[in-house]
């Protein structure tokens, strides 16, 4: 017999309260951080972290994972949102968000643990796309230059991401924005449109931000996204 809705539905409200936690603490105080601090922030026992997660690597893996499907499919909700340029900026500056929140997960991710070595291929799947379904429709409607590419775009964001002592948060989406003004046409351009906001775009819930783990077209942009 199948469980009834309301377990599972209760079931995922504890599942998705214990990811978001994780990712809190892990951001705060390190992948490190012990398993009671989670439960305290998600509102739960211990014991109902490690029914869902008995390793610790479940559960980062599973807070990876969560952050890079929140990336991707806010592709989809931008494009359908706003006009392809500014459904492209507005992904990037997600992307920013994606990069900045997985900085907690570094330390794990980096140890050389085999259970983390199908997470580049995961978000190279889940991520490459998204940013090339978002150019491709931008160029098409002649809002960005056309040679540009999304790997390319991908490693950019990593490289602008980076750490850099004594700059404040918002440095990032800055020279983003700044990335996203020179990928405009000239048509567009010329006609004097302004580059969005440099924030999150509104909408989509459950972003919070990470430094990409692993993309590469092959290479340059696992070791950005890594670094």
């Amino acid at each position: 017999m199948s469980e009834p809705p309301k377990k599972r539905a209760d079931a995922q409200r504890n599942t998705d309260a214990l990811l978001q936690a994780a990712m809190t603490v892990f951001a705060r105080d390190g992948v490190d951080a012990g398993v009671r601090q989670i439960a305290e922030e998600a509102g739960v026992g211990v014991g109902t972290v490690y029914r869902h997660f008995p390793q610790r690597s479940d559960l980062i893996i599973a807070v990876f994972r969560r952050e890079v499907d929140a990336c991707a499919e806010a592709a989809a909700v931008l494009a359908a949102e706003y006009p392809p340029g500014e459904a492209l900026a507005r992904w990037m500056q997600r992307f920013v968000d994606f990069i900045s929140a997985k900085r907690g997960l570094a330390g794990a991710l980096h140890s050389g643990n085999a259970a983390y070595a199908p997470l580049p291929d995961y978000f190279n799947a889940r991520l490459r796309p998204a940013m090339r379904m978002l150019l491709s429709a931008a160029q098409a409607a002649g809002e960005v230059r056309p040679r540009a590419d999304p790997d390319d775009l991908l490693t950019a964001v990593a490289s602008l991401c980076g750490p850099r002592p004594g700059t404040d948060p918002e440095h990032p989406r800055r020279m983003v924005a700044l990335l996203v003004d020179g990928l405009r046409s000239e048509t567009t351009s010329s006609a004097g449109a302004q580059p969005p906001e440099a924030q999150p775009a509104g909408g989509v819930t459950g972003w919070a931000g990470t430094n990409p783990t692993c993309v590469t077209s092959d290479g340059e942009l696992r070791k950005r996204v890594n670094g």
